[in-house]
């Protein structure tokens, strides 16, 4: 037998990507197109499959490491030296984003020759915020449809386990946290007496009205509900494995719906790490949303949006944080100058931040979990800590629901491609949400799911107009939903300074905001971009920006609307905004672009 080298496939444009799970060791038997690696970059991961069939040798690569294309992953001494074969390509529309960067393994659909338990025009395969919207669009459109969702209540993890609960949560924390500010205007209250139990039913109320809402919408919709797991047995067939209770027991009934058109929107989920302890005290993001306990000490396991929000809640209520992410700064995606006003701020929550570096292994003990590091910023030994918060970010669900056996391709991610109409490469099933790419969020779902029912209402009722709907927004806005919020949308500078593109920068510091000043959280700011090259005379369209501060996220959809509409910087300074509010700085940040602002110093010719 031949011992091969295998090698990091073509992965698109992605380059030094982490390595955060190896899932095999020497010694191990491997199949071809068997996952060997997972790595991450831009909040999501990505499975590398073996090229070949046979033993693993030696291992090439660690946790932490980070590859790109032509990189050794391992060593393999081969049952077959001849590589796996390629993936079908066939010609498809141009997709609506960055398509995933893996690729798509083309399968026949399958044929399925037996009854069905119900029928509809259009199934969705998942119930969350893009999934109940595209159902409830079709239905208002007038369209049969059917939702197939595996939890008890629609709305999805967003709904469930996700935004909703956290920012109830957050909720409570910024009030806490508000209340200890006011001793600096001659308001002090004492202590806060936290009743855990009473704030977890608080938080459950919050979902239980959101979620009950949802249901009775469906009912007034006639939208059926099929509750269970859900996976295609043919190219118009689903079968469903019915659930029951408050989680996913299978109840061992199954039916089959047959259908017209479908929707994949069958979302994402986080990423665990595979050297973590089966530990009830090792959580992802459901499990810190359940409230447990508060810990005395707590480990944040990545920099991004999620773990830093969940910090927020456990720090206010008493906990100790440290937080270890394996590149150079939290927050990734967002300018520089936004993140640094946040961590001054949150400075006095961590005992630790630890960029550059990796978490090695972790070990459960009595007292807790003993987690060992390495990096430029590791502690020298070992650290103990009451709750380690997994948040490496989210893993698409593409490949578990059957998708192969209706002819959809699906990316070794887990992504699946799709046009600006949401179709997959099978012209009657369509995909939306975190299913078919970045950026992972909510709100882009919902509009996708939109785009999608229109597409199909109009192909089955012959409406062209409907038929010719699309997915072409200009830019999605990001928020973090911490304490200051910091929200951005469009080009970020550091981008800009990336691509070559020469931008103009409007930045009003709140220090000069009355509304801001009397709040007595003055420290943010609010910043615009606008094209400056010299074929746009000066002062052209606005390109993007970035708010840090109270109600950051709040504001922030107007720059996404001035970005859809191309407005200049006259356009946004002209428009009167209410004063005094947080929601001026936008207008007098224009102003500070173009020249004209009276409440800043004035600019140096």
């Amino acid at each position: 037998m031949a011992v091969i080298d295998i090698h990091v496939p073509d992965i698109g444009d992605f380059q030094e990507v982490a390595v955060i799970e190896v899932l095999v060791k020497p010694g191990d038997t491997v199949r071809a197109e068997q996952s060997l690696v997972t790595v991450e970059s831009d909040k999501a991961s990505m499975e590398i499959p073996s090229s070949h069939a046979g033993v693993v040798k030696e291992l090439k690569v660690r946790l932490g490491d980070k590859v790109s294309e032509g990189a050794v992953l391992l060593t393999l001494e081969a049952s077959d030296a001849a590589p796996a074969p390629a993936p079908a390509s066939e010609q498809k529309p141009a997709p609506a984003q960055a398509a995933p960067a893996a690729p798509a393994i083309k399968m026949e659909a399958s044929s399925y020759g037996g009854t069905a338990d119900l029928d509809c025009d259009v199934l969705v395969l998942g119930g969350g915020p893009g999934g109940y919207s595209a159902a409830f669009r079709a239905a208002d459109l007038g369209l049969k449809v059917v939702i197939v969702e595996r939890y008890a209540t629609l709305g999805g993890v967003c709904l469930n386990v996700g935004c909703i609960p956290s920012k109830a949560l957050l909720h409570v924390a910024a009030v806490i946290d508000e209340a200890r500010h006011l001793a600096d205007a001659g308001v002090v209250f004492g202590d806060p007496s936290i009743d855990i139990a009473k704030l977890r039913a608080h938080k459950e109320k919050v979902v239980g009205k959101l979620t009950g809402g949802l249901a009775a919408m469906a009912k007034m919709r006639k939208v059926a509900v099929v509750r269970g797991h859900g996976g295609f047995i043919g190219a118009n067939h689903v079968e469903v494995e019915e659930t029951t209770g408050s989680g996913q027991e299978k109840t061992g009934t199954k039916k089959v719906v047959a259908f017209k058109r479908a929707v994949i929107a069958a979302g994402s989920q986080a990423v665990h790490l595979p050297f973590l302890p089966d530990d009830p005290r090792v959580v992802d993001s459901t499990g810190a949303l359940a409230l447990a306990e508060v810990p005395r000490r707590m480990l944040i396991l990545g920099g991004g949006i999620i773990g830093l929000e969940m910090g927020t809640v456990y720090s206010t209520l008493g906990a100790r944080l440290d937080v270890v992410e394996m590149l150079d700064g939290l927050m990734q995606g967002a300018d520089r100058d936004l993140v640094r006003v946040w961590q001054k701020m949150n400075a006095p929550r961590f005992d630790n931040i630890m960029l550059k570096t990796k978490t090695t292994s972790a070990v459960a003990m009595k007292e807790g979990i003993l987690v060992h590091f390495e990096g430029e910023q590791a502690p020298k030994e070992p650290q103990l800590y009451d709750l380690v918060l997994q948040a490496a970010g989210r893993t698409p669900n593409g490949r578990r629901i059957g998708a192969d056996r209706a002819g959809v391709a699906v990316t070794e991610r887990g992504f699946i491609d799709v046009d600006i109409q949401m179709r997959t490469n099978v012209p009657h099933i369509f995909a939306i949400g975190d299913v078919v790419g970045q950026p992972m969020l909510a709100h882009k779902a919902v509009h996708e799911g939109h785009v999608a029912a229109e597409v199909i209402a109009g192909e089955l009722t012959g409406d062209k107009a409907l038929a010719a709907s699309a997915f072409e927004a200009r830019v999605i806005p990001s928020v973090a939903y911490t304490d200051p919020e910091v929200a951005w949308v469009g080009l970020t500078e550091e981008q800009a300074k990336a691509q070559g593109i020469q931008v103009k920068k409007g930045l009003f510091p709140w220090s000069a905001s009355g509304r801001a000043i009397a709040n007595g959280r003055d420290e943010g700011f609010t910043k615009l971009l606008f094209d400056d090259s010299p074929e746009a005379h000066g002062h052209g369209r606005i390109l993007g920006g970035g708010i840090v501060g109270t109600h950051a996220g709040d504001m922030v959809g107007e720059i996404a609307l001035a970005i859809e509409m191309g407005a200049d910087a006259v356009d946004i300074g002209a428009t009167i905004h209410p004063h005094p509010t947080l929601g001026e700085s936008l207008g007098m940040a224009a102003e500070v672009a173009h020249g004209s602002c009276t409440d800043v110093p004035p600019q140096r010719k």
